[in-house]
């Protein structure tokens, strides 16, 4: 059966030969059935006509009450050939006469004529089982025979004829016939086979066979198979259907690769590890940055299940050792930050900062959770965080650098020349004075830049103190000047010159002005204004700093504070921690920071303190 099953052109084969089989065998059976019955008919006929002239020698010699003559005509007629017997019987059926002695006295009811007195004939065996066709012929009454046999009314037949004739020739004629029929249709049955075969085969098979091969070489991946179907019926058009089909499902293979391609390339794009779990703890996507945090850079393929690629277990991490961001985003429903600390492929540990998120998407008409967890490694962070702060004492470094060097050069040449003063003959003590006056000048210029940077870096104190917010600024800008100078940035301060007072740490406040305008100077990597305010604004001590530069793009503004989160436009990496410094070192004082910002414009931020002067008594 699987023979069968697995050949179209086998079940067209089989399926023709079946039918023709049946309808073969119907017919035969039809012709057979009509033949015996045309036979039949033929030799009733014959034995009619053999009958009647029986008949009419038989009448005449019962007419002449002649009955050995009449014995005579039954015994020569029974020696015809083809003719087995010969029997006369009265109306009731007794035998009176027959070819053969011993018959004479035995009942034929059963061969009784029909109800329509007509001749009738049919295939029986004799009593020794040999074939044979019984034709059974009513002998009528006539008038002429009413003497003997009463009236034809009464007794309408005066006897029965039974001529029994061979019926083998019949059957091998019938025999013959059917042979002759069977050969005829079994060569029939071959030639529509074969003529149905090549035609399914050729108009059939063929093209459907190439199309199953297309269709296979296509699943297999080869997007350049079409199929070849020559001609203009409904399988060639099916076959430029299916070409156009596979033109159209490698194009949309092509587009999906490529979509898959650039999706993966704007992963690994991103800085962060990153990687998607789904519900089976198995990673469906990871980046680059993800496998280079475990130590798969090289180009080996992490484990599948997140447990053993980050923490180096053979099952989901317990709940009572660690929090799994895809349990808690499961049951939440709701994104999660959280530090861990993961095993790389090394057995090296590391620390890094997880923040995951739900993300549904629909498959096969079904919603599915996964989770997206974006890892940043806090070592690297701390890395870049003191590479950055390096960066600033550097360049901070060299503003100072800069302050003191001029005065410092200024005292060289005038100790040099009060010097020459003193050893002049006289001694030019008034000259040698004026330029001792110049480099104590000059010494105070440096004493107030160390002192400026020593404010800066004076730990909080533990308690508030009165300061000055317009003198801060004042000084803080003073250490950027040969930052803004170098990078062809213009300085403006607007300062009321009332005394502006808030009560808080003064080297914190230092700070959080000193990375407000770093940030700014950040900004404008091309040079711009620094725009820097103080003013009393309804019982409160405003500072605004306001930049020139690039702006911040309205997706990041609810995420400049967040710590690590940096944007800079002079294409340094910065630590992200400016911001959520300043806005803390604000909160603590009381005060608040807001800011406004249009992307290509710049932008102001704003640190607003409550004002010392409302609640503090005046110094007597």
């Amino acid at each position: 059966m699987r023979w069968l099953n697995e050949s179209l052109n086998r079940k067209f084969a089989a399926g023709t030969a079946a039918g023709l089989l049946v309808s073969s065998l119907v017919f035969l059976v039809l012709f057979l059935s009509l033949y015996r019955g045309q036979l039949e008919h033929e030799r009733g006929t014959a034995a009619k006509q053999v009958t009647r002239l029986l008949q009419t020698s038989l009448e005449n010699a019962m007419l002449k009450r002649d009955l050995s003559g009449l014995q005579d005509i039954v015994d020569r007629l029974g020696r015809e050939d083809g003719i087995r017997g010969v029997m006369i019987a009265n109306p009731r059926g007794d035998i009176r006469l027959a070819t053969d002695p011993s018959r004479y006295g035995t009942p034929m009811a059963a061969d009784a004529p029909s109800a329509d007195n007509n001749t009738s004939a049919r295939f029986i065996d004799d009593a020794d089982g040999h074939p044979i066709l019984r034709s059974v012929n009513p002998v009528r009454n006539k008038p002429v025979c009413e003497e003997c046999h009463g009236p034809v009314a009464t007794n309408p037949i005066n006897g029965i004829l039974y001529v029994d004739f061979d019926a083998d020739p019949i059957r091998a004629q019938a025999r013959a016939t059917t042979l002759l029929l069977m050969g005829a249709g079994a060569l029939i049955v071959l030639i529509n086979l074969a003529g149905g075969w090549w035609f399914i085969r050729r108009f059939v098979i063929q093209p459907i066979g190439q199309l199953s091969t297309v269709s296979t070489r296509l699943s297999a991946g080869d997007l350049g198979a079409r199929a070849s179907v020559p001609g203009d019926d409904e399988l060639s058009r099916l076959g430029g259907s299916f070409n156009r089909m596979a033109e159209s499902l490698a194009h949309k293979i092509g587009e999906l690769e490529e979509h898959k391609q650039f999706l993966q390339g704007l992963v690994d794009a991103i800085p962060e590890g990153i990687r998607v779990i789904d519900q089976d703890f198995r990673v469906v996507v990871a980046n680059a940055n993800y496998r280079e945090q475990l130590g798969f850079g090289d180009g080996r393929v992490p484990p599948e299940h997140c447990y053993a690629a980050t923490h180096a277990r053979e099952a989901p991490c317990p709940e009572s050792m660690i929090t799994c961001p895809l349990r808690e985003v499961t049951r939440t429903g709701s994104a999660l930050r959280v530090v861990h600390r993961h095993t790389r492929s090394d057995a090296v540990q590391l620390d890094v900062e997880l923040y995951a998120a739900p993300m549904r998407v629909v498959r096969d008409g079904v919603e599915q959770l996964f989770v997206v967890e974006a890892m940043r490694d806090l070592g690297q962070e701390i890395r870049f965080s003191h590479e950055q702060k390096l960066s600033d004492l550097g360049r901070l470094a060299a503003g100072v650098a800069h302050e003191i060097h001029n005065p410092l050069a200024a005292v060289s040449m005038a100790v040099h020349a009060a010097d020459r003063a003193i050893g002049a003959d006289p001694p030019e003590l008034d000259e040698a004075r004026d330029y001792l006056a110049t480099v104590e000048q000059e010494m105070e210029k440096c004493i107030e830049v160390t002192e400026r940077l020593l404010k800066l870096s004076v730990p909080a104190q533990g308690h508030e103190e009165l300061i000055s917010a317009d003198g801060i600024i004042t000084d803080t800008l003073k250490l950027l000047q040969w930052e803004t100078q170098s990078g062809g940035v213009e300085v403006a301060l607007e300062i009321e010159e009332a005394p502006l007072r808030v009560l808080g740490s003064d080297s914190d406040l230092r700070r959080a002005v000193l990375n407000l305008a770093q940030n700014a100077l950040h900004a404008m990597p091309a040079g711009g204004t620094l725009t820097v305010r103080c003013r009393r604004c309804a019982g409160a001590v405003e500072i605004e700093v306001e930049d020139t530069g690039i702006g911040i793009d309205p997706a990041n503004r609810m995420q400049i504070f967040e710590p690590f989160f940096s944007r800079r436009a002079d294409g340094v990496h910065g630590t992200g921690l400016g911001l959520p410094i300043v806005k803390s070192i604000v909160e603590s004082q009381g005060g608040t920071v807001s800011f406004d910002s249009e992307p290509g414009r710049g932008s102001r931020f704003r640190l607003s303190f409550p004002d010392a002067d409302i609640d503090v008594e005046p110094l007597a």
